[in-house]
């Protein structure tokens, strides 16, 4: 098994040098490259509201088929408790608002994902169970209207149709869903698996630090090999696993991954939104620099970073992160609540 695969550093001379490294018996942590060339030009103020609504925090950005831009945000604010704002927002590739839906269903919506068919998927990580939201995960049509769900409203749990803070969801071409649960030490800690209408199939993971464990299973995506990455972000990790939760791989190199994103290229996409150094406290993860990390999903070689401006401190920068087939790189902020777009210099 493979555990530490290419990366790449700058010498004095500016050259990139790409290192192959592997340690077939034993997870070799590889240092997440700080210097990369950033090959893109932000685009500031990019998603536009009309009637002077404003963005409220946000984890979650993806690209339909047809080159529209789906997000949400936490209706203005960090949540949408008690809010009538529509949180699922649809942009045109100008920023321009072009949909919405979802008032008055969600708590605090966390994972996001559009599939091959264009539907919406929406995880719902809070917990109001007075109001008898939270702990699920929606299928929307692009019109809004639910097509599925899992979980239980309100109610948190570890069997195979309850969760604890679901944190993100894909689905395979096959149909099949994934979803990650659990955000925290208190939470679930685990992949699950149903089929396309539903039915559990299986469910992998547990608490820990070891091959195969997780804390915090934040973000999913598949490549085109379906295999399934995890961003398994307590433990400053990418683990890849099979269909089946096979342990095939796992890098370090990316950072502290928050959100992925794998382009049709099987072009890698990380957004590390929270590395710091704090002394062992959360987010622990000395001498790493936050922003988006891109490379290969094929052997791990990391090629290029856009930096996050902001000082070493609490969650910033991009927590979730989409790419369209132009290559143009979508940034979704938590701490500065906002949804960036990021154009390749080279156009």
């Amino acid at each position: 098994m493979r555990f530490a695969p290419a990366y790449c550093v700058w010498t004095t001379i500016t050259a990139l040098l790409c290192i192959a490294a592997s340690a077939p018996n034993a997870q070799e942590v590889v240092p997440p490259p700080n210097n990369l060339p950033n090959d893109y030009i932000t685009v500031l103020n990019w998603a536009k509201f009309p009637d002077g609504r404003r963005f409220g925090s946000t984890a979650g950005v993806d690209v339909a088929p047809d080159g529209t831009i789906w997000a949400y945000d936490r209706c203005g604010a960090n949540s949408c408790d008690g809010s009538e704002l529509d949180p699922i927002l649809q942009f045109d590739p100008s920023g321009r608002l072009v949909a919405s839906f979802g008032a008055g269903l969600f708590n605090f919506p966390h994972g996001f994902h559009v599939d091959a068919d264009g539907n919406i998927w929406v995880t719902d990580h809070g917990v109001d169970p007075p109001n008898d939201k939270g702990q699920q995960v929606f299928k929307f049509s692009t019109d809004g209207q639910v097509l599925l769900t899992l979980g239980r409203a309100g109610v948190s749990g570890s069997g195979q149709y309850t969760f604890n803070q679901p944190s993100d969801v894909v689905v395979a071409a096959s149909g099949e869903i994934f979803v990650a649960d659990g955000h925290g030490s208190a939470t679930n800690a685990r992949i699950v698996k149903y089929a396309a209408d539903g039915t559990f199939i299986r469910a992998w993971g547990r608490h820990g630090a070891a091959p195969d464990e997780l804390e915090g299973p934040h973000s999913l995506a598949l490549d085109s090999q379906n295999r399934l990455f995890v961003a398994d972000r307590t433990n400053n990790r990418i683990q890849i696993f099979d269909q089946d939760g096979t342990l095939l791989d796992s890098w370090t190199q990316f950072g502290r991954p928050s959100g992925l994103a794998i382009d049709q290229n099987d072009i890698l996409y990380v957004a590390d939104s929270e590395s710091r150094d704090n002394d062992g406290g959360y987010g622990h993860n000395p001498e790493v620099r936050r922003g988006i990390r891109i490379g290969s999903a094929v052997d791990g070689t990391v090629t290029g970073f856009i930096p996050d401006p902001a000082e070493r401190g609490g969650t910033s920068g991009a927590e979730g992160v989409a790419v369209d087939t132009d290559g143009n790189v979508y940034g979704a902020e938590v701490g500065p609540r906002d949804l960036k777009k990021y154009i390749p210099r080279s156009r």
